[in-house]
C-alpha cells in the first residue's frame, strides 16, 4: 500500500475564547491573593501571641527558680 503524500501535522483550529479564560484566571488570582493576605495577617497575630506567651513562660520560670532557692534556704 503506498504512503500518502503530504504532512499529516496540520494545524488544528482553535476556537477558544481567550477573554473568558483570562477573566477566570484573573478572578482565581484575586481570590488567591486575598487568601494569602488573610493568612499573612493570621500569622502576624499568632506571632504576637507566641511572643507574649514566651515572655510569660520566662517570667514564670524565673519565679519558680526564686521560690526553689527560697525553699532551699
Amino acid at each position: 500500500m503506498p504512503r500518502t503524500k503530504g504532512s499529516k501535522n496540520k494545524p488544528k483550529t482553535v476556537t477558544a475564547d481567550f477573554a473568558t479564560q483570562i477573566a477566570e484566571k484573573q478572578s482565581a488570582k484575586e481570590a488567591l491573593t486575598a487568601e494569602i493576605a488573610s493568612i499573612t495577617a493570621n500569622i502576624d497575630t499568632l506571632k504576637a501571641d507566641l511572643k507574649e506567651k514566651k515572655t510569660a513562660l520566662k517570667k514564670a520560670e524565673k519565679e519558680v527558680v526564686t521560690l526553689e532557692a527560697k525553699k532551699a534556704k
